[in-house]
């Protein structure tokens, strides 16, 4: 695919930042209470995470990303965004088959999770041979003042 040879997916470096920071605020996956900030990537990173970057050869800029952290037992796949201005252009087949790779290698299974009302983001890992997990809900403590001792 001609989109696909102009651009190329690599490792994150810490100088990526502002660029990955950009595009997760202006898609929506990242929020204030979740942490996403360059010391957690690096320490994800430190612990057998990938964070994965599609960059455009052009103008040698970050226009997506694909973050796996890794609990030792499966990977997890968060924050797999592309830049607004380059949705559409197939960039997300490259980023997720290098993602996906990354979990054969290593040999261990890959989880995600997708809103409900993304149809067009379940369709893409659907294709891709992610199956629903049952019914489960999930349930998360971001702020821990809220531990109930």
């Amino acid at each position: 695919m001609e989109a696909e040879n102009a651009f190329f997916v690599r490792d994150y470096w810490a100088a990526d930042y502002p660029h990955v920071a950009d595009i997760w605020e202006r898609t929506g996956i990242s929020t204030p209470g979740r942490g996403d900030t360059a010391e957690v990537i690096e320490n994800t990173l430190r612990r057998n995470g990938r964070l994965l970057v599609i960059v455009d050869k052009a103008s040698d800029t970050v226009v997506g990303t694909s973050w796996l952290t890794n609990d030792g037992r499966r990977l997890y796949l968060h924050h797999f965004a592309i830049d607004p201005k380059f949705q559409g252009a197939g960039l997300s087949k490259p980023l997720l088959r290098e993602s996906l790779k990354i979990a054969k290698e290593i040999g261990l299974q890959i989880k995600l999770e997708v809103h409900k009302d993304n149809m067009r983001a379940i369709h893409f890992y659907e294709k891709a041979g992610f199956k629903r997990l049952g019914d489960y809900d999930i349930y998360i403590i971001r702020d821990l003042n809220e531990i109930k001792e």
